[in-house]
Protein backbone atom coordinates (compact mmCIF):
# COMPACT_ATOMS: atom_id res chain seq x y z
CA UNK A 1 0.00 0.00 0.00
CA UNK A 2 1.70 3.19 -1.04
CA UNK A 3 2.52 5.53 1.86
CA UNK A 4 1.65 9.46 1.53
CA UNK A 5 2.33 11.84 4.13
CA UNK A 6 0.29 14.44 4.21
CA UNK A 7 1.31 17.68 5.89
CA UNK A 8 -1.69 20.28 5.93
CA UNK A 9 -2.38 23.09 8.81
CA UNK A 10 -6.29 23.24 8.30
CA UNK A 11 -7.81 20.49 9.84
CA UNK A 12 -10.82 20.54 7.72
CA UNK A 13 -8.34 20.26 4.37
CA UNK A 14 -6.22 17.84 6.33
CA UNK A 15 -8.94 15.46 7.46
CA UNK A 16 -11.46 15.86 3.80
CA UNK A 17 -8.04 14.78 2.05
CA UNK A 18 -6.82 12.14 4.05
CA UNK A 19 -10.15 10.41 3.96
CA UNK A 20 -10.44 10.75 0.27
CA UNK A 21 -7.04 9.31 -0.70
CA UNK A 22 -7.67 6.21 1.88
CA UNK A 23 -10.82 5.72 -0.13
CA UNK A 24 -8.96 5.21 -3.11
CA UNK A 25 -6.81 2.77 -1.87
CA UNK A 26 -3.67 4.72 0.30
CA UNK A 27 -2.23 4.97 3.35
CA UNK A 28 -2.03 8.84 4.79
CA UNK A 29 -0.13 9.43 7.45
CA UNK A 30 -0.97 13.99 8.73
CA UNK A 31 0.45 16.23 10.09
CA UNK A 32 -0.37 19.60 10.91
CA UNK A 33 2.58 21.82 11.07
CA UNK A 34 6.28 21.80 9.14
CA UNK A 35 8.32 20.38 11.96
CA UNK A 36 5.95 17.80 12.59
CA UNK A 37 6.02 16.79 9.19
CA UNK A 38 9.79 16.50 9.24
CA UNK A 39 9.39 14.14 12.33
CA UNK A 40 7.00 11.85 10.78
CA UNK A 41 9.30 12.46 7.28
CA UNK A 42 12.55 11.09 9.42
CA UNK A 43 10.58 8.37 11.87
CA UNK A 44 9.57 6.65 8.47
CA UNK A 45 9.90 8.35 4.83
CA UNK A 46 6.78 7.66 2.90
CA UNK A 47 6.68 6.70 -1.25
CA UNK A 48 5.26 10.60 -1.60
CA UNK A 49 4.81 13.46 0.58
CA UNK A 50 1.94 15.81 0.26
CA UNK A 51 3.02 19.69 1.41
CA UNK A 52 1.25 22.72 1.96
CA UNK A 53 3.23 25.90 1.40
CA UNK A 54 2.01 28.26 4.53
CA UNK A 55 2.63 25.91 7.21
CA UNK A 56 3.66 27.05 11.06
CA UNK A 57 7.17 26.66 12.41
CA UNK A 58 8.72 25.51 9.19
CA UNK A 59 7.25 26.36 5.43
CA UNK A 60 6.75 24.01 3.07
CA UNK A 61 9.35 25.37 0.88
CA UNK A 62 11.77 24.79 3.38
CA UNK A 63 10.46 21.13 4.58
CA UNK A 64 10.58 20.07 0.76
CA UNK A 65 14.41 21.05 0.32
CA UNK A 66 14.96 19.55 3.93
CA UNK A 67 13.16 16.64 2.42
CA UNK A 68 15.13 16.63 -0.96
CA UNK A 69 18.04 16.84 0.76
CA UNK A 70 17.72 13.42 2.66
CA UNK A 71 16.63 11.68 -0.83
CA UNK A 72 14.38 11.26 -4.05
CA UNK A 73 10.77 11.03 -2.02
CA UNK A 74 8.06 12.58 -4.62
CA UNK A 75 6.91 15.63 -3.11
CA UNK A 76 3.65 17.51 -4.23
CA UNK A 77 3.58 20.85 -3.33
CA UNK A 78 -0.42 22.09 -2.40
CA UNK A 79 -1.53 26.13 -1.94
CA UNK A 80 -3.60 28.62 -2.64
CA UNK A 81 -1.00 30.51 -4.12
CA UNK A 82 -0.38 30.61 -7.90
CA UNK A 83 1.61 33.18 -8.60
CA UNK A 84 4.76 32.31 -10.62
CA UNK A 85 7.12 33.44 -7.87
CA UNK A 86 5.86 31.00 -5.74
CA UNK A 87 5.56 27.75 -8.37
CA UNK A 88 8.99 28.41 -9.18
CA UNK A 89 10.48 28.91 -5.27
CA UNK A 90 8.74 25.01 -4.92
CA UNK A 91 10.03 23.53 -7.72
CA UNK A 92 13.55 24.95 -7.43
CA UNK A 93 13.12 23.33 -3.95
CA UNK A 94 12.76 20.01 -5.35
CA UNK A 95 8.87 19.70 -5.54
CA UNK A 96 8.28 17.67 -8.49
CA UNK A 97 4.55 19.05 -8.79
CA UNK A 98 2.49 22.27 -7.89
CA UNK A 99 -1.58 22.22 -6.94
CA UNK A 100 -3.51 24.94 -6.21
CA UNK A 101 -6.20 25.40 -3.50
CA UNK A 102 -9.20 24.47 -4.46
CA UNK A 103 -8.82 21.10 -5.88
CA UNK A 104 -10.53 18.03 -7.43
CA UNK A 105 -9.37 15.49 -5.03
CA UNK A 106 -9.79 13.13 -7.95
CA UNK A 107 -7.04 15.03 -9.54
CA UNK A 108 -4.89 15.56 -6.39
CA UNK A 109 -4.74 11.31 -7.13
CA UNK A 110 -4.14 11.20 -10.28
CA UNK A 111 -1.19 13.82 -9.54
CA UNK A 112 -0.12 11.53 -6.84
CA UNK A 113 0.02 8.00 -9.47
CA UNK A 114 1.77 10.25 -12.07
CA UNK A 115 5.05 11.10 -9.60
CA UNK A 116 4.80 7.38 -8.60
CA UNK A 117 5.05 6.43 -12.24
CA UNK A 118 7.79 8.94 -13.07
CA UNK A 119 9.82 7.40 -9.60
CA UNK A 120 9.37 4.02 -10.99
CA UNK A 121 9.79 4.59 -14.16
CA UNK A 122 13.82 5.93 -12.93
CA UNK A 123 14.19 2.79 -10.36
CA UNK A 124 12.41 -0.30 -11.43
CA UNK A 125 14.65 -2.98 -12.96
CA UNK A 126 14.19 -4.12 -16.24
CA UNK A 127 12.21 -7.34 -15.44
CA UNK A 128 9.26 -6.75 -12.90
CA UNK A 129 8.28 -10.07 -11.49
CA UNK A 130 4.93 -10.98 -9.63
CA UNK A 131 4.36 -14.40 -8.65
CA UNK A 132 5.14 -16.91 -11.61
CA UNK A 133 4.82 -13.83 -13.55
CA UNK A 134 7.53 -12.06 -15.19
CA UNK A 135 7.44 -8.76 -17.53
CA UNK A 136 10.64 -7.55 -19.16
CA UNK A 137 10.13 -3.77 -19.82
CA UNK A 138 13.02 -3.62 -22.39
CA UNK A 139 12.44 -6.40 -24.87
CA UNK A 140 8.00 -6.01 -23.95
CA UNK A 141 8.18 -9.97 -22.96
CA UNK A 142 5.85 -11.07 -20.83
CA UNK A 143 6.00 -14.64 -19.21
CA UNK A 144 3.91 -16.84 -17.03
CA UNK A 145 5.75 -19.47 -14.89
CA UNK A 146 8.80 -19.35 -17.88
CA UNK A 147 6.21 -19.47 -20.95
CA UNK A 148 6.27 -16.63 -23.65
CA UNK A 149 2.83 -14.92 -23.38
CA UNK A 150 1.08 -13.47 -26.86
CA UNK A 151 -0.34 -10.06 -25.68
CA UNK A 152 -2.43 -8.04 -27.86
CA UNK A 153 -0.34 -4.64 -27.61
CA UNK A 154 -3.96 -2.98 -25.53
CA UNK A 155 -3.29 -5.85 -23.13
CA UNK A 156 -0.05 -5.21 -22.62
CA UNK A 157 -0.75 -1.65 -22.22
CA UNK A 158 -3.14 -2.75 -19.49
CA UNK A 159 -0.60 -4.95 -17.90
CA UNK A 160 2.20 -2.22 -17.53
CA UNK A 161 -0.15 0.14 -16.07
CA UNK A 162 -0.93 -2.78 -13.47
CA UNK A 163 2.64 -3.24 -12.88
CA UNK A 164 3.80 0.56 -12.24
CA UNK A 165 0.97 0.72 -9.64
CA UNK A 166 1.19 -3.13 -8.18
CA UNK A 167 -1.02 -3.01 -4.94
CA UNK A 168 -2.99 0.10 -6.11
CA UNK A 169 -6.68 0.30 -6.94
CA UNK A 170 -7.06 1.53 -10.00
CA UNK A 171 -10.51 2.99 -11.05
CA UNK A 172 -11.78 2.05 -14.84
CA UNK A 173 -12.14 6.11 -15.41
CA UNK A 174 -8.27 6.59 -14.36
CA UNK A 175 -7.45 3.43 -16.87
CA UNK A 176 -9.40 4.81 -19.96
CA UNK A 177 -7.32 7.98 -19.44
CA UNK A 178 -3.92 6.13 -18.84
CA UNK A 179 -4.59 2.94 -21.10
CA UNK A 180 -6.96 4.18 -23.94
CA UNK A 181 -6.19 7.97 -23.83
CA UNK A 182 -10.35 9.10 -22.94
CA UNK A 183 -9.78 12.07 -21.13
CA UNK A 184 -13.80 11.66 -21.20
CA UNK A 185 -16.33 9.23 -20.02
CA UNK A 186 -16.00 6.63 -21.69
CA UNK A 187 -17.71 3.09 -21.92
CA UNK A 188 -16.02 1.12 -18.93
CA UNK A 189 -17.11 -1.98 -20.10
CA UNK A 190 -14.10 -1.61 -22.62
CA UNK A 191 -12.08 -1.94 -19.33
CA UNK A 192 -13.96 -5.10 -18.07
CA UNK A 193 -13.72 -6.61 -21.19
CA UNK A 194 -10.15 -6.68 -21.56
CA UNK A 195 -8.87 -7.27 -17.81
CA UNK A 196 -11.07 -10.19 -18.34
CA UNK A 197 -8.90 -11.26 -21.43
CA UNK A 198 -5.84 -10.21 -19.98
CA UNK A 199 -6.60 -13.01 -16.57
CA UNK A 200 -7.65 -15.35 -18.87
CA UNK A 201 -3.85 -15.12 -19.76
CA UNK A 202 -1.69 -13.89 -16.83
CA UNK A 203 -3.97 -16.05 -14.31
CA UNK A 204 -7.89 -15.24 -12.85
CA UNK A 205 -6.43 -14.46 -9.37
CA UNK A 206 -3.25 -11.87 -10.42
CA UNK A 207 -5.75 -9.06 -11.17
CA UNK A 208 -8.26 -8.60 -8.14
CA UNK A 209 -11.43 -6.81 -8.53
CA UNK A 210 -11.89 -4.20 -5.52
CA UNK A 211 -15.80 -3.69 -5.74
CA UNK A 212 -16.75 -0.18 -5.80
CA UNK A 213 -13.56 0.88 -7.07
CA UNK A 214 -11.50 -0.87 -9.54
CA UNK A 215 -8.88 -3.08 -10.06
CA UNK A 216 -5.44 -3.57 -8.68
CA UNK A 217 -2.52 -6.35 -9.83
CA UNK A 218 -1.45 -8.89 -6.83
CA UNK A 219 1.87 -8.28 -6.11
CA UNK A 220 3.05 -11.62 -5.05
Amino acid sequence: MTDVLLVEDDAVIREATQLALERHGLAVRTASDGLSGLSAFQRQPPDVALLDIMLPHLDGVSLARRIRQAGDVPIIMISARSDAIDVINALEAGADDYVTKPFELGVLHARIRAVLRRAAATSAPAVLTFGDLTIDTQSMEVRRGGTLLSLTPTELKLLLEFAANAGIVLSRDTLLQNVWDYAWDGDTRVVDVHVQRLRFKIGNDRVETVRGFGYKLRRS
